[in-house]
């Protein structure tokens, strides 16, 4: 029952941070803010490849909310991380899938809008999150994780994925 309940508030906790913190300030709000949600009319193609990037952007986002809370039993918010690392899933062919997929949804974004101010906003938000990754994450993670971590980390690429999984035992 404890076990339950501890799943169920980490969900609404990760699915909150999703919606009104990082995830949802960066991939929803700004881009709102950016370009006033105007749709051009031309540029069905441009319209087309946005669609597919915003969805392929929500699968890694969705999926690490249930990785996080099943797996490592924590949740998305750096404040309340996972207990366990999570190295299964997307994470076996990338670190880092979530940024990624907010990175896409962006993308997504400025496809759909034909937005040169959101290309400008993708860019400072990738070298942002690079920043973010390499002077705090990973410093922070392998703390935290120890000798697992830096298993990891050697086998598994920061931002472009793997060919093939990484596993544990490799």
């Amino acid at each position: 029952m404890i076990e339950t309940r501890n799943k169920t508030k980490n969900i609404l906790v990760s699915l909150a941070f999703i919606a009104f913190g990082g995830p949802g300030i960066l991939a929803v709000y700004l881009p709102a803010w950016i370009t006033r949600w105007r749709i051009p009319q031309d540029g069905w193609g441009w319209r087309s490849l946005g669609v597919i990037l915003i969805v392929i952007g929500l699968i890694p986002l969705g999926e690490s909310i249930v990785r996080f809370v099943r797996v490592g039993q924590g949740t998305l918010v750096p404040t309340n991380p996972t207990e366990t690392l999570v190295a299964s899933g997307f994470y076996r062919y990338v670190r880092n899938p979530m940024y990624l997929g907010v990175l896409s949804l962006i993308a997504g974004q400025t496809a759909l809008f034909q937005s040169w101010a959101l290309c400008k906003y993708l860019a400072t938000v990738a070298v942002g999150f690079h920043l973010f990754v390499v002077l705090y994450e990973e410093p922070t993670l392998r703390q935290k994780y120890g000798e697992s971590y830096v298993s990891f980390r050697r086998n598994v690429p920061r931002w472009l994925p793997r060919r093939r999984p990484w596993f544990a035992a490799e």
